[in-house]
């Protein structure tokens, strides 16, 4: 039985939501807009997401924007996360084509939340690459480090003053296998064996340039904080008295977690479990090396030690059981040697594999303490979806946030883990990537077959509400 605890967060813990500039902006060709990925690949017939929608309109925040920030000022919220959308600001993806517009819409944005004293937690890159830089090869072309680079540069001079948190881009993992090995998200690349890999080395390099860009220029002025937020989910060995199932765990977190993590947090190089498993795999291929690519000794001193936070995005806790992975064909899922699956015990959410497992979520806070070094923690996306019928009554929801919550604080309270702030996911229902409309993370229901994009606030907002308000009684009471 998961016993409950009573406490508090301090005073000063940073409680937000999320969203991110293709699932809410819409605006997708308007004003100087270039395209992106992700209008490219929702424009065409048969993307397999739910009845072919896109984000072309989205919540229409592009044109609502005023309706956005009384929705965070009715939250009573103390920060925002939100993506710049690179296409709008570069709509090419280069300096040279930058469109004032769009670098207006997100001034306003910016401004208008710190009017309201809502801190900006800004994203700089979320999935959402400039088609013309994927026309380059995308993230499988190492000249994308200086591109991104330039991109992140111009963001800090022209935001920074104001903005204090940032993320240099968002769940780099969930891109390098879906985007360039599976091929299911944008840019739509099947090459599992090499590109993942491939990917991910230029995108960890990409964001350590970025940070040190922010170091050598910024950070004497504008006294901010830069990091990377990285997908965690738990997992768990299916059966705890196999030695080869916990071996089989920790190597999962490794492969999903440590990937990214490993080289910016410890020492500028891929975990030891990933390097001997794509290794030992490369060779019973018959190939004269890894497939996975290395790190001169320069880069690594370039990554090691390239974000002042960990950024936590977390949504579910899978179980693992080892096995023997495929050989051919040359995969990064075959390289793994574990199965995964869901905990069949745990409340389902409205996506499939994403159960609602809460005490995974203090495990997971426990063991970034251990792995990284006692980092301050910032969980930047948490949240559970509902079906997008679900127009008011979400307590599912509210369930989800008061359980995942809890173990947020047992973590805190109890464990000494260094968490300083917990953003939900979402502001309001949004376009959710291959699932379309047809789920919702939103404290605010939108629909999505009026022009007018109305939004209506949920049963989690209102109970949200009610808290914020005994809280706020009960220290005027204590004064």
């Amino acid at each position: 039985i998961q016993m409950y605890h009573y406490g508090n967060f301090s005073q000063d813990f940073l409680w937000g939501v999320s969203s991110s500039a293709y699932q809410i902006e819409g605006g997708w060709n308007a004003e100087g807009k270039g395209p992106s990925v992700w209008d490219t690949f929702t424009q065409k017939p048969g993307s397999e997401i739910p009845e072919d929608v896109n984000g072309n309109v989205a919540c229409d925040s592009y044109n609502r924007l005023d309706e956005d920030l009384y929705m965070l000022q009715a939250l009573k919220v103390k920060s925002y996360r939100f993506s710049l959308s690179w296409s709008r600001v570069f709509p090419n993806g280069r300096r040279e084509s930058m469109n004032q517009k769009g670098v207006d819409y997100y001034n306003r944005l910016i401004n208008g939340l710190l009017a309201r004293k809502i801190t900006p937690m800004v994203t700089i890159y979320h999935w959402d690459l400039p088609q013309a830089l994927q026309d380059i090869g995308g993230w499988q072309n190492v000249e994308m480090v200086d591109i991104f680079n330039d991109y992140c540069d111009f963001c800090f001079a022209t935001f920074g003053d104001r903005v204090k948190f940032w993320m240099t881009m968002n769940d780099p993992q969930g891109l390098a296998w879906q985007g360039y090995g599976t091929g299911q998200i944008p840019p739509n690349i099947k090459e599992p064996g090499t590109a993942p890999y491939q990917v991910a080395h230029n995108l960890i390099k990409a964001h350590a340039t970025a940070y040190h860009t922010y170091d050598d220029k910024y950070r004497a002025s504008q006294r901010g904080m830069v990091s990377i937020a990285l997908k965690a989910d738990w997992v768990e060995p299916k059966d705890i008295n196999v030695p080869r199932d916990l071996v089989a765990a920790d190597r999962a977190m490794q492969f999903h977690v440590g990937w990214f993590a490993h080289p910016i947090f410890k020492n500028g190089d891929y975990p030891e479990a990933l390097k001997a498993q794509v290794l030992v795999k490369s060779e019973l291929q018959g190939l004269s090396q890894s497939r996975l690519p290395s790190f001169t000794e320069e880069e690594k001193n370039l990554i090691k030690g390239t974000a002042d936070m960990f950024c936590v995005n977390h949504y579910t806790t899978r179980l693992v059981t080892h096995i023997t992975g495929l050989l051919s064909p040359h995969s990064y899922q075959n390289d793994w040697d574990f199965t995964e699956e869901q905990d069949s015990g745990s409340p389902a959410t409205a996506i499939k594999n994403q159960r609602a497992v809460s005490w995974g979520l203090r495990r997971l806070l426990n063991w970034i303490m251990e792995e990284y070094g006692d980092p301050e923690i910032y969980i930047t996306d948490n949240g559970g979806a509902t079906t997008a019928k679900t127009s008011w009554d979400d307590i599912d929801r509210v369930f989800f946030y008061k359980t995942y919550i809890n173990e947020a604080l047992k973590a805190y309270e109890l464990d000494g883990v260094l968490l300083k702030g917990y953003t939900a996911t979402s502001l309001m229902d949004s376009f959710e990537w291959l699932n379309g409309y047809t789920v919702g993370y939103g404290f605010y229901h939108v629909d999505f077959t009026d022009p007018n994009r109305p939004r209506t606030p949920k049963l989690s907002f209102e109970i949200r509400c009610l808290q914020t308000h005994h809280k706020m009684t009960n220290k005027k009471k204590s004064l």
